[in-house]
């Protein structure tokens, strides 16, 4: 077999390895005498910090710019309104099936049992989530679905705008439908919006050159900063969410890529990079560019592929809001002596298929994890047992969320004749040489 030293694939990967071989190195280095970071361990952090901003600050404009475009295009397609709804059917019918997995896995293994007043690093959740919270989630507070939050520290407060995704989502499916209301007289703000999407792919471009050394300092940085000492306690629960994980992306999803007439082995070489970058920069949002870029790789329609990933990225999400809240639901009901019944279990379910929405305009898994919690009337403080390693699950449940998002719209495109096999059996590298 000959190996292309200079493919992107190649280079990923070369990125990593020398991401963990620095970030143990760094971890080898130890820490100040006041507990900051050693010089190499800053570095690596700062470098991953700048490369996920990068990879953050083209998600506004794009999500703004794709939503609008892909609407106005999907109206073009005869089957425009059945590719919503076959999009919306499978991100529930594979969230189903991801949460009984973990449902099932939490049966066998019983996470949490008999580690009742054991001393566990305990944290204070910083967001909660609840239905409420959700529903005023979705309405957007101004037009440009800002928010601001104020973070006060020893040297005085500081308050930064950032931009709520889930209203980003909601006002970007509003003025699509608007277009299409006015009609021809909305061609021009089209054009406009067209042109932007243009540029923005184009600085997204130069961004995933980037990404073999963003991806060596993330998860260098990881492996700098939490290591794995920290599953020593909670390395029951760790394992099953991992084996849960894996049993979602190695086994379900190749066996549903097999049912639609697809192989598995070129929809996961093709997918590889943005799985790889949601990883270690554990943010989907954040991924989004690159995972809207590889499943058109795949050879799902450009129209319907700007449409399903941004919405996919802020509500699919079969690793934070499937898996993770039924095991870990399992685990903080068995630390704390409550038994679940089926009526609970049931719950879960919802919560996962339903809910799933929640973690959009929030913080990830957390905030999905609390709304699992109250639905259940499990204690919220629970949440907290877990803040330790959630880094560590939270690389594996994003790299899992980022490959659900891609196989979804890989097989709705596949199923309403819309993908180009062709594209999806080729050869090639995310970045052109």
């Amino acid at each position: 077999m000959v190996v292309n030293y200079r493919s992107f694939g190649f280079q990923v990967l070369a990125g990593m390895a020398v991401g963990l071989a620095l970030g143990l190195l760094a971890r080898s280095m130890g820490t100040g005498a006041n507990g900051e970071l050693n010089g190499l361990a800053t570095g690596l952090k700062t470098t991953g910090s700048i490369f996920v901003s990068l990879l953050k600050a083209v998600v506004p404009p794009l999500v703004f710019a794709a939503i609008i475009a892909s609407i106005a295009n999907l109206r073009a397609l005869d089957n425009a309104a059945r590719l919503a709804g076959q999009t919306l059917l499978w991100f529930a019918f594979t969230a189903l099936i991801a949460v009984v997995i973990g449902l099932t896995i939490g049966f066998i293994v019983q996470p949490g049992a008999g580690l009742h007043g054991h001393a566990l690093a305990v944290g204070k959740p910083d967001s909660y989530g609840g239905w409420l919270d959700f529903l005023k989630g979705l309405v957007p507070g101004n037009s440009f679905a800002l928010s601001a939050s104020t973070e006060v520290a020893e040297n005085g407060a500081a308050t930064t705008l950032s931009f709520n995704i889930l209203q980003l989502l909601v006002i970007s499916i509003a003025v699509g439908l608007a277009t299409l209301k006015v009609g021809d007289k909305a061609e021009p703000f089209l054009a406009f919006v067209r042109s932007l999407l243009a540029v923005v792919r184009a600085i997204l471009g130069w961004i995933i050159r980037l990404t073999p050394i963003g991806s060596a300092a993330l998860i260098g940085s990881a492996i700098a900063s939490y290591g794995w000492s920290a599953l020593a306690q909670l390395g029951t629960f760790a394992g099953a969410v991992y084996l849960g994980l894996a049993l979602v992306l190695l086994v379900v999803y190749p066996l549903l890529l097999i049912a639609n007439g697809l192989k598995p082995l070129p929809f996961f070489a093709k997918a590889w990079p943005a799985i790889q970058i949601g990883f270690v920069s554990r943010s989907s949002v954040g991924t989004m560019p690159v995972t809207e870029t590889v499943t058109e790789r795949l050879g799902v329609d450009k129209s319907y592929s700007a449409f399903a990933i941004p919405l996919a990225s802020t509500t699919k999400m079969d690793g934070c809001a499937s898996i993770y809240p039924a095991l870990a639901a399992i685990f903080i009901a068995n630390f704390y002596g409550i038994t679940l019944h089926a009526a609970d279990y049931g719950l879960i379910v919802f919560v996962s298929v339903v809910g799933s929405a929640a973690t959009a305009g929030l913080t990830g898994a957390i905030v999905m994890l609390t709304l699992t919690l109250s639905t259940l009337g499990l204690p919220l403080e629970g949440a907290g047992l877990l803040l330790a390693i959630d880094p560590i699950l939270d690389m594996g449940r994003t790299a899992v969320n980022v490959a659900g998002q891609v196989l979804v719209a890989t097989v709705v495109a596949k199923r309403e004749g819309i993908l180009d096999e062709a594209a999806f059996y080729g050869e090639g590298d995310l970045v052109a040489a």
